[in-house]
């Protein structure tokens, strides 16, 4: 039997499976808070009005952002939520929980949390093999060591902007012709539809095993890591990308705890390798650690794709081993993402440099026009929905960014 409160409050999606953190401001102060509803609770309000809560956890909550609880590690977190979903259900709470509850339209979303050090993976076979078909035709779409290791590298926490944040248009060296290369705003700018992952907790000189990743990973969330395509491709090789990366990545507004996805977990696809010993994915009590999350690519409110988490071929707890294996520290704050999630289908691609197969294909939208790579004043918002416990829902919000021309 569910509260007065969660039932005045809960919307599908945002019950009481869910309660995802977010960082808010209201009338200047910024607060941390979980959001139930189409309602933002803040938590240090309820805390002092409902107490019962350890002080070392209720000091960790009582704060503008998840900094202090990531430090804390899930001797922290887990408590925190434990109580939350205590006190939501509690008919003698109720009334303190339906005075603590903001309407989302009266608050300004912010950063969730610091981002310290930052790793992008490139986890989908199928967005790896569609980039690897146009950029090496006449070669393996896939490179001999990708089935082996989930390939990354370590990105700028310095431009991981919140939700709703602007995306200036970058300027870089171009290619051209005879290989001159030109200066100037990227012509070729586009998105990568992936998922985040924010870590809390320490190992200082790793290692972080496969089975002890959900004591590390504390949240998921969408996760926008903007690409310039052009500039991309002119610096990349031969080690990486550079600038037509770091000017800007864009986390969801809302970070769904890991314990909220133990109904949504699912079978990774099957290994074409044995995966090395630090790679085995074994399950736990909640199942395997593929995550079912369902990905909706928006332009301008218009849904152009619907990339598939499920499908991705390393795990989030894989990725973690990964990180650390080679003795990598690990700190509160850091935080890694999938890669670009794409399908086997045209409409599960997760970048328009795919969704336009490189330019070529130009899209067809709604209204009538046609575009390939993203123009100024174009607004892509990600969307995501995971399968929750007892039939529920988990609903990720939005993770929201428009095109602003080049300085």
């Amino acid at each position: 039997m569910t509260s007065t409160a969660v039932q005045k409050l809960a919307t599908e999606g945002f019950g009481i499976e869910n309660l995802p953190y977010g960082s808010f401001e209201l009338d200047g102060k910024t607060q941390l808070g979980i959001r139930l509803g189409d309602h933002v609770i803040g938590l240090e309000t309820l805390i002092s009005k409902v107490g019962g809560l350890d002080e070392k956890v209720a000091v960790a909550a009582a704060q503008p952002n998840l900094d202090a609880l990531l430090a804390g590690g899930k001797e922290i977190w887990s408590p925190l939520r434990a109580w939350i979903q205590q006190t939501l259900n509690d008919e003698a709470a109720a009334d303190d929980v339906l005075n603590s509850a903001i309407s989302l339209d009266k608050v300004s979303m912010k950063l969730a949390f610091t981002p310290a050090d930052y790793v992008d993976y490139y986890a989908s076979e199928h967005h790896a093999t569609n980039l690897g078909k146009m950029f090496r035709p006449n070669e393996d779409a896939l490179k001999p060591n990708w089935k082996h290791l989930p390939v990354g590298y370590h990105g700028r926490s310095g431009t991981i902007f919140a939700s709703g944040t602007d995306v200036i248009r970058p300027k870089g060296l171009r290619p051209g012709q005879e290989s001159i290369p030109s200066f100037g705003p990227s012509n070729r700018l586009d998105i990568e539809a992936e998922m985040g992952f924010v870590l809390g907790g320490a190992a200082p000189r790793g290692e972080v095993d496969v089975a002890a990743a959900a004591d590390h990973i504390f949240g998921v969330f969408l996760f926008n890591d903007w690409s310039a395509r052009d500039i991309q491709n002119y610096e990349y090789v031969p080690l990486g990308p550079n600038l037509g990366k770091s000017f800007a990545s864009t986390v969801g507004e809302w970070i769904v705890p890991f314990e909220a996805l133990n109904g949504a977990r699912v079978a990774p696809p099957e290994r074409t390798f044995e995966l090395a010993s630090y790679l085995h994915d074994p399950s736990d009590e909640h199942g395997e650690f593929g995550l079912d999350v369902t990905l909706s690519v928006l332009l301008n409110d218009e849904v152009l794709s619907n990339p598939p988490f499920g499908l991705m071929y390393f795990t989030a707890p894989q990725m973690l081993a990964h990180m650390t294996v080679n003795g990598g520290s690990l700190r509160p704050g850091d935080m890694f993402a999938s890669g670009t999630i794409s399908g086997p289908e045209k409409d599960q691609r997760g970048s328009f440099i795919e969704l336009s197969w490189g330019g070529k294909e130009s899209l067809q939208l709604s209204d009538g026009s046609e575009m390939t790579f993203l123009r100024d004043g174009d607004t892509v918002t990600l969307q995501g929905t995971a399968p929750g416990p007892n039939g529920s829902t988990i609903n990720f919000g939005n993770c929201v960014g428009t095109i602003k021309s080049a300085t």
